[in-house]
């Protein structure tokens, strides 16, 4: 896993005072990242977007749902702030996390995410890379292939051979680059060779859109990936 050479500064947008403030007190304990701000709407964290307060976050931990604006609006707006945005929220429906994902949201976890998982995800993403909760990714496949869609692009189209499929799996299950190359046991040249292919072959140059585009083409990642999780009520 690639981590910041500092300390990753980390703005909460959250509603849920409880669940914010528990938030923060798990991201204080983790070495490495700074939970620098707190703020229970985007319309409240203005100036921490625009860096005009005490410190310039790295990243967004952002809720969906929150009052004002919110859902993939608010993800767009932190984005045009030129910040990358780790979306945790309660809700985990296909299409909410594919709206997100398509505004620019470089992760997405739920909120039964642990300290772990999130810490993760935030040294993840201040790195550049993607991360999509494994069970989430999973659940977001089997519901692709399920349901594809009459608009959604093939993903023979694109020309992209078997290899550069499993991949592309992988980059949405959010793995990096040496992540691959361990799991397919080719060397991390081979899997950057690979991606600067498939970025020639779908157009695609960032992250989050080829995972974006793994989740529209129905792509199966590699195996091993988890098995369909039991929705909560």
């Amino acid at each position: 896993m690639i981590r910041p050479a500092r300390a990753v500064a980390v703005l909460i947008v959250e509603d849920h005072p409880l669940y914010r403030n528990a938030l923060r007190q798990e991201l204080e304990a983790v070495p490495g990242v700074l939970p620098v701000a707190t703020s229970g709407s985007l319309e409240d964290a203005e100036e921490h977007l625009r860096g005009t307060g005490r410190h310039r976050p790295d990243l967004v931990l952002l809720d969906l749902h929150l009052p004002g604006l919110g859902g993939a609006d608010g993800v767009r707006h932190v984005r045009a702030a030129g910040l990358p945005v780790l979306v945790l929220s309660a809700a985990a429906e296909p299409a909410g996390v594919l709206d997100a994902i398509a505004a620019g949201a470089a992760g997405y976890l739920t909120k039964n995410a642990d300290g772990a998982e999130i810490a993760t995800a935030v040294r993840t993403v201040a790195a550049g890379g993607t991360y999509i909760s494994p069970t989430l990714a999973s659940y977001l496949l089997v519901a692709a292939r399920q349901d594809p869609g009459a608009d959604r692009p093939q993903s023979d189209q694109a020309g992209l051979t078997e290899r550069e499929r499993s991949i592309l799996g992988l980059v949405a299950a959010g793995e990096t680059d040496r992540d691959i190359a361990a799991q397919l046991s080719i060397s991390v040249s081979t899997v950057r060779s690979h991606l600067d292919r498939i970025r020639h072959k779908t157009g695609h140059r960032r992250r989050p859109d080829l995972t974006r585009l793994a989740f529209q083409t129905g792509i199966v990642p590699a195996p091993g990936a988890p098995d369909l999780p039991h929705r909560q009520g």
